[in-house]
């Protein structure tokens, strides 16, 4: 079989997978995404994309603020906005004892030298989400967040990819791989592909492409659930969450709700299948109506769920593998992955063409889940 040339393969066309992709090949570097199904399958398909870097870890702040930066100039890089709005994101306190936390958290971000979370009171909240139940006491809010088109999303990096020159083979699931001097060879029915680095941007499927390069890293799966009520006038304009409850809250431009965070339904990695789970679903329809009383009676058009990995820590997996040269792991974003997009992309370029980044990505590492392993 005759292997098919190039410099970088990405396996896994989400949006992890295409980012990686357009910074390697706007490097120069000729690169191939290999895709089992189709670009946005999956997760990148089935996210609310949110835009967040509120109540991030603070192992991922300084790449969270830097994928800001790129997101409020996202059509200089993907030549689309991709529907992206910067309305804020807000974690709503509903009694006077949650405040506590929202205020511990301030204090400890501002304490590390960042500025992007304010605690406000509940006038101001007021103002902001004039539609909010008056029983919430205060928020803490990060004014520079906000949510964007998925679909459009994925839709503009594919396109700037094919712009690039990078060729995305779909419906194509890699099968086997084998080492020939330098390069990676990786097989997927009939087609072989050849090249020196691999980045693994399968997703929930990370862990078992990693294994095909006899890295062994421990990884779960969730599937998180969204709903989609009927159109409405406009409600709100930030993306509003809840201490305590499993909520995110936001209205598109459509006039459409999109309620969601992160109740679980199950997921089938075999079958690729994800299944809703109404009982758990109801209780993110409990804390929007109970947030946002006007909802109550509003129709719902659809829910769904996708596929997603999650990590023990809830970090992803960004960087080299410690033992297959020339392979690059980015998986693994735990239901916050859509906000790094930009970010992650431009740090698997880094890896791959200079053998390093100047971003702080140790946290990251896949080491550590593979050492977890090896304890367990």
């Amino acid at each position: 079989m005759s292997a098919e040339g190039f410099d970088v393969a990405v396996i896994g066309g989400g949006l992890h997978g295409l980012s990686a992709a357009l910074h390697l090949a706007r490097r120069g570097r000729r690169v191939v995404v290999i895709e089992r199904r189709w670009t946005g399958r999956h997760a990148s398909g089935a996210t609310a994309a949110g835009v967040r870097t509120l109540g991030r870890d603070v192992a991922e702040i300084p790449i969270s603020l830097e994928a800001m930066e790129m997101w409020h100039r996202i059509a200089s890089i993907v030549g689309d906005d991709c529907g992206f709005h910067a309305h804020g994101q807000l974690r709503i306190a509903e009694r006077e004892e949650h405040m506590p936390d929202l205020l511990r958290r301030e204090t400890r971000v501002r304490a590390l030298g960042y500025a992007h979370e304010e605690i406000i009171d509940a006038v101001e909240l007021r103002r902001l989400v004039p539609a909010l139940s008056p029983h919430c006491v205060g928020a803490l809010v990060a004014r520079n967040d906000g949510a964007a088109d998925p679909h459009r999303t994925i839709l503009a990096f594919r396109r700037s990819c094919e712009a690039a020159g990078v060729v995305i083979v779909e419906g194509c699931g890699i099968e086997t791989v084998d080492r020939e001097r330098a390069d990676w060879l990786l097989a997927c029915g009939a087609r072989c592909f050849r090249a020196p680095a691999v980045v693994n941007a399968a997703g929930a499927w990370g862990a078992r492409i990693a294994a095909l390069f006899g890295d062994g890293i421990a990884l779960g799966v969730r599937a998180s659930m969204m709903i989609v009520t009927e159109r409405l006038a406009p409600l709100l304009a930030p993306v509003a969450s809840v201490v305590g409850r499993a909520l995110s809250f936001k209205q598109s431009d459509q006039g459409t709700l999109v309620i969601g965070g992160g109740l679980q339904g199950t997921a089938d990695l075999d079958r690729e299948r994800s299944t809703v789970n109404f009982t758990e679903l109801a209780k993110g329809a409990r804390a929007a109506s109970d947030l946002f009383p006007v909802v109550r009676d509003v129709r719902l058009a659809r829910c769904w769920t996708g596929i997603e990995a999650q990590t023990r820590d809830h970090l992803p997996v960004i960087g080299a593998s410690p033992q297959a040269p020339g392979l690059f792991h980015v998986f693994g974003f735990s239901g916050h992955g859509f906000q790094l997009v930009p970010v992650a992309g431009a740090i698997l370029s880094d890896l791959v063409v200079e053998g390093s980044t100047r971003r702080e990505i140790a946290a990251f590492s896949p080491q550590r889940l593979m050492q977890e392993r090896a304890a367990a």
